[in-house]
């Protein structure tokens, strides 16, 4: 059973998200305005739809918080839709009675047919409403407790477009959490300024067609502690609960720890990450590897230091033109999809939502590893057992 976990409830148009998250030890300090503040880096991005601009997210602390800090109890965070009253009370009203329209043309690419067909509904809007990503503005909220509480033993997350249609990013340096400001203010949050107008062309191309393009984002942790995770079970490896964790999120399609794919095609001498002994990696028990190829995690278990994972989103399927072919499920007939969003692309929005997804995973390996039903106490347990990776490895000093 996961030590930390959260539950999301609610629809894309209905009155609120809510999130409850079970499993945060006491005395985090923790705000709204934190909170929220994260909210808004997942609305950042250039090709997002007039959606992003009057829909906004009104975060309530339900419980769980007591005067900036938490309790050890559950965290409820409500997450409320400005557009409700406005437009949708009546079509997504939990009261009985029939929608005005009934939506019988499902969207290739999205859950409308699988789900009408798996729970019997004849409207596409039974469906679409929980599968769509607004969905992710709640676990976003979860993953800005996660990071808080990360940042307490030294763990930092952030996350950059590398990728975005048929445009890279340069292979520079990698980001480093002093950059992120600099991510967040680039339009399509890409650390490659170089890069930045060629994606920000392709994605004016694609919507002058009224078409859509996909992407990758990369997600970095700093400072991870070496041990999180474990080799004894599946189910207990950390890179199965990380890729899981982001193949979870909607759109993404493919995810890669470290060099991923291109490790495949080379030989064994040239895609391992060499040791070294360097007494400055605390978090790694003074050892140090010269390169990430196998991105943080060998084994099902964190080495120690950075963390590299990237996700794949695949092109939003729903088109401004609709001009993907389905079925009317009414009448059986030949129809095109309609038209629900109109964003251009969403991969650097992807790209915080799998920050918070990353740092859900960590924070709750963290906990299972060092305990603690306090801060203060996570800390302590931390800092121990860091210490006696010196004391019981006492790797060589370097010649």
């Amino acid at each position: 059973m996961a030590v930390l976990r959260f539950l999301t409830a609610g629809e894309s148009h209905g009155k609120a998200l809510v999130v409850v998250v079970e499993g945060l030890p006491a005395g985090l300090r923790v705000t709204a305005e934190d909170v929220a503040a994260e909210l808004r880096r997942r609305r950042l991005g250039f090709g997002r739809g007039p959606r992003m601009r009057f829909e906004a997210d009104e975060l309530v602390i339900l419980g769980g918080v007591r005067h900036g800090r938490t309790l050890g109890s559950p965290v409820a965070l409500e997450i409320g839709n400005s557009e409700w009253e406005r437009k949708w009370t009546e079509e997504m009203s939990p009261a009985p009675g029939r929608p005005s329209r009934v939506l019988t043309q499902p969207r290739p690419g999205h859950a409308d047919l699988a789900g009408m067909l798996k729970y019997g509904f004849d409207d596409a809007r039974d469906v679409l409403e929980r599968a769509s990503a607004r969905e992710t503005a709640a676990r976003v909220a979860a993953g800005a407790l996660a990071k808080l509480l990360l940042g307490h033993i030294g763990v930092r997350v952030l996350s950059h477009v590398v990728e975005l249609g048929a445009e890279r990013a340069g292979a520079a340096t990698r980001p480093t959490p002093a950059d992120l400001a600099r991510i967040d203010a680039s339009a399509v949050r890409t650390a490659d300024p170089e890069a930045e107008a060629r994606m920000v062309a392709a994605v004016k191309a694609a919507a002058k067609e009224g078409d859509s393009v996909g992407g990758v984002a990369e997600v970095l942790a700093y400072g991870v502690p070496v041990g999180l995770g474990s080799h004894v079970h599946w189910d207990r490896r950390i890179d199965g609960l990380l890729a899981q964790a982001l193949m979870s999120i909607q759109g993404v399609k493919a995810v890669e720890v470290g060099d991923g794919w291109a490790s495949a095609g080379l030989r064994g001498s040239a895609a391992h990450d060499a040791v070294r002994a360097d007494p400055r990696a605390t978090e790694s028990g003074g050892y140090a590897r010269t390169t990430a190829r196998a991105g943080g995690v060998e084994g099902g278990m964190t080495v120690g230091g950075l963390l590299v994972l990237r996700a794949a989103m695949k092109p939003l399927a729903t088109l401004s033109r609709p001009a993907i072919e389905t079925v009317d499920t009414a009448t059986g007939e030949p129809a095109l999809s309609f038209k629900e969003r109109t964003d251009t692309t969403s991969v650097p929005a992807m790209g915080v939502v799998a920050e918070a997804m990353t740092a859900l995973v960590l924070a709750g390996e963290a906990l299972r590893k060092f305990g603690g039903d306090s801060v203060a106490e996570l800390v302590r347990n931390r800092d121990g057992y860091l210490a006696s990776l010196g004391e019981t490895q006492s790797p060589p000093q370097p010649r």
